[in-house]
């Protein structure tokens, strides 16, 4: 089933825009909220206590209905990134958000890097001073099956003592975080990048991982993420030999002046079952 999202990404926000003042609000006094429904599926907010230095783990949990999809940070040329804003002069601030590995959708000229299945994006969050913990957090996704519809929700948890114990959200964020992409190791790492002076192509040295007999030794899926809004798919003159593989990745336009110089871009390479993400800094 071919999957498809036909709203760009300024119709997007124009949209989302007109439907801004239409905000769930989903509350808790516990370690986990009531689920936000929308057309297209449900999510909801999962925290735990802060733990002695102030950190709360934390996770948004999304769930397209069967044919939706929710779209990754960088999701291609259509759709808006999942975004995740704590309430101004709280006393919570957000970290970090982690992406689980996505899948690539293509219908023609279109493609996605998106989620079409259950998928929970690990929070980091950092309470300020002592105390009694409330999170006030407004999340915002794209869910999209033939058009994108905005999905926003305001959740609002307030977090007991870290010594309670909580076995069903400390499932569900042990099991997001088994989803992420593993760092660079000696046996699947980046070794080598460049961009071409034209800024046309990057050309990457991977190591990848060793496969077994059975399995397909054909090109891995590479994701170059650069400038914010930017993602980069296409592969050029792939070459395989052994654990080695070196290729180019076609760069699009670029930001009008776009200096690349001490720029730091990302990269998610998966091969098989496998899901590696790396920086690539730019002297």
């Amino acid at each position: 089933m071919m999957i498809i999202s036909s709203v760009p990404r300024r119709l997007f926000m124009a949209v989302f825009s007109a439907a801004a003042a239409l905000v769930p609000l989903c509350s808790a006094h516990a370690e986990m909220s009531a689920w936000a429904d929308n057309e297209g599926g449900r999510m909801r907010l999962v925290a735990l206590a802060p733990d002695a230095g102030g950190k709360i783990r934390a996770a948004l949990q999304i769930e397209p209905k069967p044919g939706w999809i929710t779209y990754w940070k960088e999701p291609g040329g259509n759709g808006i990134p999942p975004q995740v804003t704590i309430a101004p002069g709280s006393a919570v601030t957000l970290d970090a958000i982690a992406y689980p590995v996505p899948k690539h959708f293509f219908n023609g000229a279109i493609e996605d890097i998106a989620y079409d299945a259950p998928v929970t994006l690990p929070l980091t969050l950092k309470a300020a001073g002592k105390g009694p913990v409330e999170i006030d957090a407004l999340a915002f996704i794209g869910i999209c099956r033939d058009i994108c519809i905005p999905f926003q929700a305001n959740f609002q948890l307030k977090l007991g003592p870290a010594i309670q114990s909580h076995p069903e959200e400390e499932t569900i964020l042990r099991a997001a975080e088994t989803r992420l992409p593993q760092p660079p190791s000696a046996d699947f790492e980046v070794t080598a990048h460049a961009m071409s002076l034209d800024r046309k192509t990057l050309s990457l040295t991977l190591v990848l991982p060793a496969k077994g007999s059975g399995e397909s030794k054909g090109a891995p899926d590479i994701i170059v993420t650069g400038p914010s809004g930017y993602a980069f798919t296409k592969q050029i003159g792939g070459k395989r030999d052994g654990a080695s593989f070196k290729v180019d990745v076609a760069i699009g336009k670029l930001p009008d002046n776009y200096d690349i110089s001490g720029k730091r871009w990302g990269v998610l390479v998966i091969d098989g079952a496998r899901a590696m993400e790396a920086t690539l800094a730019f002297e």
